[in-house]
């Protein structure tokens, strides 16, 4: 028996509220309560747990276990976490709950770049051999995917002043979670769960010479595993575009139109690294729950120039 999953509730950072110098318990605790609180669960009524989040922007090893403080790991929980975006360690959670190890799952991620160099720890993703010692910057990797994108004769909308990625303000301090329940149990919790029609990730070659830039296969292959390119046609697209460059060639390999909208939550470059992708799913799933969406598409990226990337479709209705 396939059992179908949604998500039930979405919290986030409040973008306007300073978050420098908070400890990952303190990002934490207002957005997982918040979260609970929508569903009217208590974290112990929680059956599968997962995080995701980088130990080396923390600047230490284990890092994500101080934060499970804010979660409550007593009486003992089911718990992991995926050394990522947060939208992977949604993957996971849906994963369990399909196989039935659970009924109900919370995820969460969080990011903390004032910690440390953002630039310096994203380096750690590169090919170790030939591109890692260079120490490219984020901004530096963009602009060769830019040059590719121009090169290959495809139109560049212009960055509006105060843009983002590596034009203006990079990502701030954050976290995001959500909780996924299955069935009946989501229909008790939301008054219109958002239901993941299908999901799928895939990922690019590691070196970035032997892929073209202006391009994302794993995109449109991801996307058409999870069902994008299905009848009905999505009506609503959250794009995780670190950098402006990257937002055409996603809209290229997801086939949209003017028709879909795109971002309406707004642009992904100043969300918090490890929960960006998150939010992404979180906002199209938040968007259903206000019936201002039918049928959304979700998109998360990680590594460098669109290298791993993660889509998923939700819809207002369970499909049938």
């Amino acid at each position: 028996m396939t059992r179908r999953v949604a998500v039930v509730a979405f919290a986030r950072s409040d973008p306007a509220r300073p978050t420098a110098g908070l400890t990952e318990v303190e990002l934490l605790l207002p957005v997982l309560r918040e979260v609970l609180e929508r569903t009217g669960l208590r974290a112990g009524e929680i059956g599968f747990t997962c995080s995701g989040s980088s130990d080396y922007l923390a600047g230490r090893a284990f890092s994500f276990t101080l934060a499970l403080d804010g979660v409550g790991a007593w009486p003992p929980i089911a718990e992991s976490h995926v050394e990522t975006d947060g939208a992977w360690a949604l993957y996971e959670a849906w994963v369990k709950i399909r196989t039935g190890r659970a009924d109900t799952a919370l995820v969460y991620a969080w990011g903390k770049p004032s910690a440390g160099d953002l630039d310096a720890v994203l380096t750690r993703q590169l090919d170790p051999y030939h591109l890692a010692p260079l120490w490219p910057d984020p901004a530096s990797l963009a602009a060769l995917q830019e040059r590719a994108l121009l090169d290959s004769g495809a139109p560049v909308a212009p960055v509006p002043a105060g843009g983002s990625g590596p034009r203006g303000p990079g990502p701030v301090d954050g976290a995001a979670a959500v909780v996924l329940a299955v069935e009946d149990t989501a229909r008790r919790l939301c008054a219109r769960p958002a239901w993941i029609r299908g999901i799928d990730h895939r990922i690019e070659p590691h070196g970035l010479g032997v892929r073209d830039l202006a391009d994302s296969p794993s995109t449109r292959l991801a996307a058409a595993r999870a069902g994008v390119f299905d009848a009905p046609p999505v009506d609503t697209a959250e794009l995780h575009a670190p950098h402006p460059a990257q937002e055409p060639i996603l809209r290229r390999a997801l086939r949209l139109d003017g028709a879909v909208a795109v971002n309406p939550s707004g642009p992904a470059a100043a969300d918090p690294p490890m929960a960006a992708g998150l939010i992404r799913l979180g906002e199209a799933a938040a968007r259903i729950h206000r019936g201002r969406s039918r049928r959304a598409l979700a998109h998360a990226t990680s590594g460098p120039c669109l290298q791993q990337n993660l889509v998923a479709v939700l819809e207002g209705e369970p499909d049938v």
